[in-house]
């Protein structure tokens, strides 16, 4: 008989075993007390208040502007409450709230009465690049076209771009430390809220505008164009980009380019959580920003500002057990199979913990004989921990 082969000696025994822990973290719990009594001993702070306060602003002006029936606009927070409130799905809904709160405002974008819009720059953005970089660099990009670099143009810009921040969320989630997916939620969710503010309040027109227009102006009846995408729904002989950009919410939305803002921030965190790959995360980075400007649906500053935005807000939300690369808590052995859903605000759950207390404790080292590590106090040791597997050195 051919002998079994044994899962945990296999290359893919790592993921296999991550995805087992990561379920068996999962509250299968659908009782709402068990979320109502962690928000009653929740103690906000005054930089949670104020993204609570964002975040439901952007709703409120969202749901007032939609053009919908009332019981749509209704069912909305409705769902989001319920899903929240129960925390089986809590625990997914709650973290991808600002994500939630950035699709809404995108979608929404639509229904703002263009006489309260303002004035679209079309110039602005060209002149710009002209004073800065010496030329225009997204034109030069659009001077030479081939099928072949339109196909992997659009790869990153038209498939990876959507796909990949799932990837991210799914590999924190398996891989990443206790609260590196909320964190992630949060940092993509409000960089592309900003972002998307900024193209309502300052909306630029894209390259493909010129040149389709020139720099004659433009006002928000005007369909969008897929640009550079247009060749790819001819190679494949369908309507798909040509619709979805002629049928955008935000066609004048070019700086700054989320495009750019998503590509970095997930280079960002793959680069401070899994550095092994740093030369691809930056690599796909780099082919992205050739390929919106070769498609001409940016101009080189558009992309700078995305990644701008991107920078700051990865570390505006960072939390501070996050900080320190080395010193970050990975998963471990104790803790694979703790369960239990947290409603994590800032990277870390709402623990009753008494810091004065724990400060005085480090301050004059006391603590445990198992807490030495050779005679040395642990708090002086770096410990980073992956799977079952502990490394304590200096």
């Amino acid at each position: 008989m051919q002998a079994v082969a044994n899962p945990r000696s296999s290359i893919f025994a790592p993921i296999i075993l991550a995805l087992m822990a990561g379920l068996q973290r999962l509250d299968l719990s659908r009782d709402p007390r068990k979320t109502i009594a962690r928000v009653r001993a929740y103690k906000p702070t005054v930089g949670h208040v104020a993204q609570l306060f964002l975040m439901a602003s952007t709703w409120l002006y969202c749901l007032w502007m939609m053009v919908a029936p009332w019981w749509f606009k209704l069912a909305i927070p409705s769902l989001w409450t319920t899903a929240v409130m129960i925390p089986l799905t809590g625990q997914f809904f709650w973290p991808a709230t600002p994500v939630l709160s950035w699709v809404i405002l995108f979608f929404s974008a639509r229904y703002i009465p263009p006489d309260v819009r303002p004035t679209i720059h079309v110039a602005l953005l060209p002149a710009l690049e002209s004073v800065l970089y010496g030329a225009n660099i997204s034109d030069l990009q659009t001077r030479f076209t081939h099928p072949l670099l339109d196909m992997i143009a659009w790869l990153p810009y038209g498939v990876i771009h959507f796909a990949f921040p799932v990837v991210v969320a799914i590999l924190l989630w398996l891989f990443g430390p206790r609260g590196s997916v909320q964190y992630w939620g949060k940092a993509f969710g409000f960089m592309n809220m900003f972002g998307v503010w900024t193209q309502i309040v300052l909306p630029c027109a894209a390259p493909w505008y010129e040149i389709i227009h020139g720099l004659t102006p433009a006002n928000y009846g005007m369909p969008g164009s897929p640009g550079g995408l247009l060749r790819v729904d001819k190679v494949f002989g369908s309507n798909l980009y040509t619709e979805t950009f002629g049928n955008a919410p935000l066609v004048f939305g070019a700086f700054p380019s989320l495009h750019s803002g998503c590509a970095v921030m997930e280079a960002l965190f793959m680069s401070h959580f899994f550095p092994f790959l740093k030369p691809v995360y930056w690599g796909y980075t780099g082919i992205l920003w050739w390929a919106t400007m070769y498609l001409s649906h940016h101009y080189l500053i558009d992309l700078a500002g995305g990644a701008c935005l991107s920078v700051l807000t990865f570390y505006l939300f960072m939390p501070a057990e996050f900080k320190d690369s080395d010193q970050i808590m990975w998963p471990s052995a104790s803790n694979l199979n703790a369960s239990e859903y947290e409603l994590v605000t800032n990277g870390h759950a709402n623990e009753e913990v008494d810091f004065d207390e724990e400060i005085r404790r480090l301050e004059e080292g006391e603590g445990d004989e198992e807490e030495r590590v050779e005679g040395k106090d642990k708090r002086n040791a770096r410990n980073v921990t992956w799977g079952e597997t502990r490394v304590l050195g200096e």
